[in-house]
């Protein structure tokens, strides 16, 4: 429609007013979560950075903290397991179901409003909200990886494939590198995504990519750079059989979701030949950077950011649990519900099998056990904007660790950006 379009207050009342019935009780009723690689390129011997905290550097504000996260657990996996109700382990696929309706929905209303209007006041509002929808539905693709959407894996499969690809996510590569972070991380070698960088694979990359993977926005921007050649240290593409991230008894997997990822591309190729690519350009490509962005923010922050630095492990210091402990809640207020609880990070990385629609019920009967290895999330506003500033720090603090250690915590680069740089 011509941009000139009036636009009256009971349209705009209409589209909202359909957008937010959709998220009430009632609503889901009916309609029943490496930016560069890594370069050979030798630089110049760097000023030594500062040495990893050890037990007697757990100080806050002049005040010795009385706990080290990196001490093993008093408590087991089973007594967490046996802390849950009963009832959280239960699936419902008409349930599950009901959200998929209801973000589809909205993501169609959403688009209708948008190509209705078609104004310029109108399109970043549009590209924001809508970005975000494509997060939520990575999320309940996410779900169905974990097999937490419902008992029946060919229903996991066919819903997952069609959210993910519609996001250009590659659904059983991805499954499967997840699946193989959730096993391992924590652990220095063997975690997936997000994972320390060791010094010596830091001090191999030329400046200007350093520089990139810690500097805001640009780590947000990482996803599609990883799922093609994942992160500095590791080689392999979600796309190709042949990668090592799969066995061989998974690689007809990977070629059926990078079958439907080629098809979905294909579908945009032809849109864009049929409405324009400035329209699918508005209406598609600049939400699906929003969702990146999303998707590699919710993911750092999870791993990465807190005040008191979390450990990482090699060898027999590592466990599953141990590494489980290390990943933090975070709060993104009104956004928690539209993400599906994706904000109660600890209990879903050691228990994924539960519905996101148990989580928060669950971690709540998880903390007494958990105890000081629970990290309670700062309290958001209505949006998240407070995690901006703990992205910034993180990003200016936590760059590698060392390559010897079972044991080992992030170190800053004093030099990065520059020496007289302040670290706030």
């Amino acid at each position: 429609m011509a941009s000139s379009r009036v636009i009256s207050s009971s349209q705009c009342g209409l589209g909202m007013g359909s957008i937010l019935w959709l998220y009430t009780r009632e609503g889901i009723k009916v309609l029943t979560k490496t930016l560069v690689p890594t370069s050979k390129t030798s630089v110049k011997p760097r000023a030594p950075p500062i040495s990893a905290p050890t037990n007697n550097d757990f100080i806050e504000k002049g005040n010795v903290l009385d706990f080290d996260p990196s001490a093993p657990p008093s408590f087991t996996i089973g007594e967490i397991r046996a802390a849950i109700p009963k009832h959280c382990w239960v699936k419902s696929p008409w349930r599950s179901l009901g959200y998929v309706g209801r973000d589809v929905a909205v993501v169609i209303l959403l688009g209708v409003v948008a190509s209705w209007f078609n104004n310029w006041v109108l399109w970043p509002f549009y590209w924001v909200f809508q970005g975000t929808m494509f997060w939520a539905l990575f999320v309940l693709g996410h779900d169905c990886g974990h097999g937490s959407f419902s008992d029946n894996k060919r229903l996991n499969s066919v819903v997952g494939h069609l959210l993910h690809s519609f996001i250009l996510v590659p659904y059983h590569g991805w499954r499967i590198s997840h699946k193989t972070h959730h096993q391992n991380h924590g652990h220095v070698e063997n975690d997936e995504s997000w994972h320390p960088i060791s010094e010596k694979t830091y001090k191999s990359m030329n400046d200007s990519s350093r520089k990139l993977r810690f500097t805001a926005p640009f780590p947000l921007l990482a996803y599609p750079v990883y799922l093609l050649y994942r992160t500095p240290g590791k080689s392999g593409s979600h796309f190709s059989p042949e990668s090592d991230l799969f066995q061989p008894s998974e690689r007809q997997d990977v070629i059926t979701s990078t079958l439907c990822w080629t098809i979905m591309v294909t579908l945009l190729v032809f849109s864009s030949c049929i409405l324009g690519p400035i329209t699918i350009f508005k209406l598609y490509a600049v939400p699906y950077w929003i969702f990146v962005m999303w998707l590699d923010l919710v993911t750092y922050l999870h791993h990465h950011g807190h005040q008191q630095k979390l450990p990482w492990y090699r060898g027999n210091e590592w466990s599953y649990l141990r590494g489980g402990l290390t990943t933090m809640d975070r709060d993104y207020g009104w956004i928690n519900n539209i993400h599906h609880n994706i904000e109660t990070h600890v209990i879903h990385h050691l228990f994924p099998q539960i519905p996101h629609y148990h989580l928060v019920e669950a971690t709540k009967a998880a903390k007494p056990v958990l105890g000081k290895y629970y990290r309670e999330p700062e309290k958001s506003w209505p949006l998240p904007f407070h995690l901006i500033k703990i992205l910034v720090r993180s990003l200016r603090q936590d760059h590698f660790v060392s390559d010897f250690g079972d044991i080992v915590f992030y170190q800053t680069d004093p030099e990065l950006f520059g020496p007289n740089k302040k670290l706030n």
